[in-house]
């Protein structure tokens, strides 16, 4: 290749790795916020770790609030207020949560590299994102169809392979997949669904919160046995969005 031609591919070259840094610097522009907040989520956790029995977050889960990018997941007009640990609306009266709730909901469930997890209430999919980057596959449900489809669509621009969602309702659970190493319940039930509990694998666990609207709830935890019984406990006082549905 003559020395002029040379001069210009290698030019083109710099020209395309500028362009890359700079959409991936574009991309990233509010990597310090979600540094920030994983720090405020990681006191939290510290604060109430006495009553939760998750003191500290683990690696894996600081390394993937740290990675997803939570602005993408909220509508515009609340953008501003991405990294604040707080719930902010989502549309059709549902909310995405607390990122400390979804700290602490990843951290109960003991997520591993090779589980597949179930989630009922997509929301707008952050949860679903984060637990992405730490199991294996991911199958999300939602019963709000705007919701579901928009989740659905922004999870795959993100290039979340590994997270399937469905429009339904969740309180019957996802039988084609059973059984799941963990079940995460985005809103409130009065009851821990039996369909839920059945497709639960032995050893596993769910994290749900229980409770009526506008009322007291409890987040709990519950494992299933390797002989089929269940044992639960309480976490600590939530406030979610209510279950809906069928059955709730």
């Amino acid at each position: 290749m003559p020395a002029t031609a040379l001069r210009l591919a290698a030019t083109a070259l710099l020209l395309l790795a500028a362009l890359d840094a700079a959409h991936a610097a574009a991309s990233d522009d509010r990597a310090d916020e979600r540094q920030r907040l994983t720090q405020t989520v990681a006191a939290q956790m510290r604060e109430t770790g006495s009553a939760t029995g998750r003191p500290a977050l683990s690696e894996r889960v600081t390394t993937a609030l740290r990675q997803v990018p939570r602005h993408a997941f909220v509508p515009e007009d609340q953008r501003l207020y991405a990294y604040v640990n707080r719930p902010l609306p989502i549309g059709h009266g549902q909310t995405i949560s607390q990122p400390y709730i979804v700290a602490l909901m990843t951290e109960l469930a003991q997520p591993q590299p090779d589980h597949k997890v179930l989630e009922v209430g997509t929301g707008s999919g952050y949860q679903a994102a984060v637990m992405a980057r730490l199991v294996r596959t991911v199958y999300s449900m939602e019963i709000i169809e705007p919701l579901g489809l928009a989740a659905r669509e922004r999870l795959q621009t993100l290039g979340y392979r590994n997270v399937e969602v469905r429009l339904g309702d969740g309180y019957h659970g996802w039988e084609e997949h059973a059984p799941y190493d963990a079940i995460l319940v985005t809103a409130a039930a009065s009851h821990i669904p039996p369909p839920l509990i059945r497709q639960l694998k032995p050893g596993g666990r769910m994290v749900i919160p229980v409770g009526a609207a506008f009322l007291v709830q409890q987040l709990m935890l519950v494992e299933k046995n390797a002989d089929g019984t269940v044992s639960t406990r309480q976490i600590l006082p939530v406030a979610f969005v209510p279950l809906t549905g069928g059955a709730r």
